[in-house]
């Protein structure tokens, strides 16, 4: 049997149970998306309490536990079982209703990002707070949506007596890369079969392949050692880390030149000294390296046993290889969706209705998870 023919076995499996007759499917998927559609609308008062109210928390990655509580305190009270602490992370959790097959996983990001706080609905930069953190990238919206859509799909399935479970989940320290891949560590999508993310945008949209021009990227912070002294009685017996990561930083500056286009990258400074008459005994920069695929960004990124960028480029300073440390702490490789789940989902973007797209976390779902195995 093809895929396509396994495709809609499965969906008429999951949708109807039983009958082949594809003109009873047809019906009964309208009737299906009506219903999805009238459930979402009927949701728009909560949908939007819920993006107001995670957007008024605007809480740092790890620090989501005002976000956190709200939501699954939320889910609970509609009959979702929750998971809290998941990969000994705090503010991570998990929240399944249902049982059986399929398992149809639904995630978003929850963080907000340093001094992004603003006002709502305001065209110009007006914080709320001066200087504190707020949803920048509209992390507010991702999981009050994917609530929505669960609870949409969650009535029709116990109306009509549908198998399957439904999975939520939250992307933790997005910003710093910090839960993803600690949920595959650790088996949490171990038994699903299809996992849907949503992320805010300038329109509702739907890619596949290698979406452009997304990037993939590796985290790493160089720390160096160096040897304190006076500043001002006696700097000559010092050798200031701080320098070191300034001409790590100009050697990465110069090496970009001769790096392909469509390399992104960028650093902070976490630690330049304590203060100006000291020099500084140790120092750190924070790199984030990004390309579009998994080798290039091998490539860029250095281990803890190889000489930092600065080096490799010929800007050795008063340092060896010996007096730093490079400590990568996370990786985020690029994204590649499928084509057959794309094609259906853009068919429910185009189809007048947008609020039908929440349809297809019970339908196309499973189109995605017989088309990509």
């Amino acid at each position: 049997m093809t895929r396509a023919g396994r495709t809609v076995i499965a969906v008429v499996s999951l949708v109807l149970g039983t009958s082949p007759a594809f003109a009873q499917v047809d019906a009964k998927l309208a009737a299906y998306k009506a219903d999805a559609a009238r459930g979402v609308d009927d949701m728009a008062k909560l949908a939007q309490e819920m993006v107001d109210t995670v957007f008024s928390f605007g809480e740092l990655g790890f620090q989501e536990v005002e976000t956190s509580k709200y939501l699954t305190g939320l889910l609970e009270q509609y009959g979702f079982k929750v998971q809290r602490g998941v990969s000994g992370i705090p503010t991570a959790w998990v929240a399944t209703w249902g049982s059986g097959k399929p398992v149809i996983a639904m995630g978003s990001d929850i963080d907000g990002i340093p001094q992004a706080s603003q006002k709502p609905g305001v065209a110009f930069r007006d914080p709320i707070i001066e200087g504190a953190p707020g949803h920048g990238e509209g992390h507010n919206t991702g999981m009050p949506l994917n609530v929505v859509a669960a609870l949409a799909v969650k009535r029709i399935m116990e109306r009509d007596k549908l198998p399957g479970t439904l999975m939520l989940w939250p992307g933790v320290a997005e910003e710093q890369l910090a839960s993803k891949a600690w949920y595959v560590r650790d088996g949490v999508f171990k038994d699903v079969d299809v996992t849907l993310f949503a992320h805010v945008s300038d329109n509702l949209r739907v890619s596949w392949g290698d979406v452009s021009p997304g990037t993939g990227l590796v985290s790493v912070e160089y720390t160096f050692e160096g040897e304190t002294a006076h500043s001002a009685g006696a700097p000559w017996r010092g050798r200031s880390a701080l320098d070191a990561v300034e001409l790590m930083n100009t050697g990465w500056n110069y090496r970009r030149e001769h790096l392909r286009l469509s390399q992104r990258s960028h650093y902070v400074v976490t630690d330049g000294g304590d203060q100006p008459n000291v020099v500084p005994r140790r120092a750190s920069v924070w790199y984030f390296f990004r390309e579009t695929d998994q080798p290039h960004i091998q490539e860029m990124s250095p281990t803890s046993s190889e000489p930092p960028p600065m080096l490799s480029s010929g800007f050795t300073g008063p340092f060896s290889s010996s007096s730093f440390v490079a400590r990568p702490s996370t990786v985020a490789f690029p994204s590649s969706f499928c084509r057959a789940f794309a094609r259906v989902w853009s068919a429910l973007l185009h189809s007048g209705r947008p609020t039908l797209v929440m349809f297809s976390y019970i339908v196309s779902a499973t189109t995605l998870f017989m088309c990509c195995g």
